[in-house]
């Protein structure tokens, strides 16, 4: 017997009741035929017991030794095994693609997943809709099979199956609270590796570069991989990912190899902290204690998750992260609104052409002032002031040139939000205190950053700086920060993360290039949304690009590439970077920007290959919004229009490169074309180069 899940919501809320309900089948049978039945299912239910199936939760103790789980799809396919330790391997399309020889938590007297008695098992499968607040699609199927194993030592070792991957967690039902000195988590790639990972030999950034290594034998064992990680296996080619999810006051998780295997690794908890880093404001670590977290004794730990893929198409769709995640605990959303903010800081304040004092050094009431009425003539939804309105290390002690309030009322009469940036450090001496101060300025949101943590300790300030931001109906952009793990779907007023190298590090560096374009969002958007903080108008070729410190940086990338990441990026909140004066000489442009939303209702991903280039296809309400971008590689691509439905005419807005964009980045053509679902599209991209396209329906 199979139970079933069905939960039909029209959003989703911490109210939602999941029903449960049991196949059945009626038939007329003969008591000859009924006796043969009831013998057959009574070993059917017996050998389920021993293999999964959900059995009534009595405590006889079940002899499991080898487990096995399936996708929905039949793609995915675990093989378990419980003897002396916990270990399972993965199969993909019946290829074997990861494996680990155990999995545990180790606490100060024992190890959980070491010689453990199996004591019954539990089986059930998910099919249900999730409503996601906000996102790339307006539902997503939640739809998985799922096996419980529970241990006589009191803990449970859950596993998932999606058709997007698989899944782990360890569930603790202990009386007592817990002290976790480790967990392992190890993971084993068959045949011929390679990877693309951001290494790091510190705990403190997320914002780094991908590295491409040839073998995982090559992979440094004195430097740990961010997560999301992905691993090639050739011959053929797979994509795996390694990733977690619903991480919540626990570390993140890094991989660090070990010999052959990549080995799950986690800061310690913090034993002495004193403030300093950049500007003496941030929470550094001096000294560790010998363990990762303390927990209450029932917790359930962070999902380990792996995917597996032959289409690199799939990876710019893959839910699993945010599916793995708890539900929304705010029941009242309506105030959440995702949208577009002109912002200051990438482009030093300064305003080309405006007669008016500007600079980092004139920024005050008439400037803001200026960006506020920018935002309202042309539709976006915000204002983000960045740092240098209030004292860095006080909140509530505003910069006597900005009349911060008078800004905030004047942006709310036009329908204007204002965020406002702030240090972690300084949020967290009185976050209760300062999220009344903050709310009661009339803001929108808050921009909070610096965490450069994320051991336990900050794992939990995330969450507390969430839930005190929501009860106030303010929505969070959360910087200098660890990856996200799927927060932002328990609450919904996290808006975007940073955890990228993004558009900033043009002021320094090269790293910020059109080949990073193409892989975030294939590794690093899996973990949920960026803010790399697009929009760039003075756009340079590789040969052209310079770094600049202090004034009006550039972008690497035709403009067309630049306006194409408003489709291609996942950022609910989305940054015009640029000066609004820039943005004002090119009405066009200014039109589309003005236009593209940063949410959608469906997603078509029309190809792609990571590291190479992106096509994506995404839908608002009727209209539909294209983004093409590659590499430095120069490219002709084809647009097959079949995803429009049929019988509608659709007028379409296009930009893309120009025929000089090789050399000078910043050239472009609009073209208007009448398109319908039998239209194909042929068109250029220059290296580095991009395209957007705007489609609405023709009434």
């Amino acid at each position: 017997m199979k139970y079933l899940i069905k939960r039909q919501q029209k959003s989703e809320s911490m109210f939602a009741v999941p029903v449960l309900y049991m196949r059945q089948t009626h038939s007329c049978l003969s008591g000859y035929r009924i006796l043969c039945l009831v013998a057959a299912l009574l070993a059917v239910v017996i050998q389920s017991n021993a293999a999964g199936i959900a059995k009534d939760g009595s405590k006889n103790k079940v002899q499991a030794k080898h487990l096995e789980l399936q996708s929905p799809d039949k793609m995915y396919r675990l093989s378990i095994e419980t003897r002396d330790a916990i270990s399972w391997k993965l199969f993909y399309k019946n290829r074997k693609v990861a494996s680990s020889p155990a999995i545990s938590l180790k606490l100060p007297s024992r190890v959980l997943g070491s010689h453990e008695q199996v004591l019954n098992t539990a089986y059930r499968e998910v099919d249900t809709i999730a409503y996601p607040v906000y996102g790339d699609f307006d539902h997503l199927a939640e739809r998985y099979n799922e096996l419980t194993i529970h241990f006589e030592s009191d803990f449970d070792v859950i596993f998932r199956a999606y058709d997007q991957g698989i899944a782990y967690r360890f569930k603790t039902k202990s009386a007592d609270s817990l002290t976790i000195i480790g967990e392992q988590a190890d993971f084993r790639l068959p045949g011929e590796v390679t990877a693309d990972i951001a290494m790091t030999n510190n705990l403190t950034a997320w914002e780094l570069p991908y590295q491409q290594y040839s073998s995982v034998r090559a992979i440094p064992d004195s430097l740990h991989a961010i997560t999301p990680a992905l691993f090639t296996v050739t011959q053929p080619e797979c994509r795996i990912v390694i990733a977690e999810a619903d991480v919540r006051a626990y570390p993140g998780m890094y991989l660090q190899r070990k010999g052959e295997l990549l080995s799950g690794y986690w800061a310690s908890y913090p034993k002495t902290t004193a403030m300093g880093s950049w500007g003496n404001f941030v929470s550094v670590v001096k000294d560790r204690q010998n363990y990762i977290a303390k927990t209450a004794g029932h917790h359930k730990f962070p999902w380990r998750v792996i995917i597996a893929t032959d289409d690199d198409r799939s990876l710019l769709t893959n839910k699993l992260i945010y599916l793995l995640s708890e539900p929304n605990r705010l029941p009242d959303t309506h105030w959440i609104r995702p949208g577009k903010a002109t912002w200051e800081w990438w482009h030093d304040a300064i305003l080309p052409g405006v007669n008016m004092p500007s600079g980092m050094d004139n920024r005050n009431t008439a400037l803001y002032n200026y960006y506020v009425d920018f935002a309202a003539k042309h539709d976006l939804e915000y204002l983000m002031i960045d740092a240098g309105w209030s004292n860095v290390y006080d909140i509530q002690k505003p910069n006597p040139k900005i009349d911060i309030r008078q800004v905030i009322r004047r942006a709310r009469s036009k329908h204007v939000g204002v965020f406002l940036w702030c240090v972690a450090s300084s949020l967290l001496k009185d976050l209760p205190g300062n999220m009344d101060y903050l709310a009661g300025l009339g803001i929108a949101g808050l921009k909070v950053d610096f965490f450069d943590r994320d051991d336990q300790v900050a794992s939990a300030w995330m969450e507390s700086i969430a839930q005190q931001a929501a009860k106030r109906h303010l929505l969070v952009d959360f910087h200098g920060c660890t990856k996200p793990s799927g927060l932002e779907r328990t609450y919904p007023n996290i808006i975007n993360y940073e955890a990228v190298r993004g558009a900033e590090c043009d002021k320094w560096d090269t790293t910020a290039n059109p080949g990073h374009h193409l892989t975030v969002p294939f590794i690093r958007m899996l973990a949920g949304p960026i803010d790399y903080t697009s929009g760039a108008m003075r756009n340079k070729t590789r040969a052209s690009f310079r770094p600049i410190g202090e004034g009006l940086p550039s972008a690497m990338g035709t403009r067309c590439h630049e306006l194409a990441m408003y489709v291609v990026f996942d950022q609910p909140l989305a940054m015009l970077c640029d000066a609004p004066s820039v943005y004002e000489k090119y009405p066009d442009v200014l039109s589309y920007l003005s236009r593209v939303p940063t949410t959608f209702n469906d997603t078509k991903v029309l190809s792609a290959s990571l590291g190479n280039y992106a096509v994506i296809a995404k839908r608002s309400d009727e209209q539909w919004f294209i983004g093409a971008m590659t590499n430095w590689s120069q490219r002709d691509i084809s647009i097959d229009c079949a995803f429009l439905p049929k019988g509608k005419k659709y007028a379409a807005t296009i930009f893309k490169d120009g025929p000089d964009a090789d050399h000078q980045a910043t050239d472009y053509v609009v073209e208007k074309l009448e398109l319908t679902h039998a239209s194909k599209l042929n068109m250029h991209l220059a290296p580095g180069g991009g395209a957007a396209l705007w489609l609405k329906p023709i009434d």
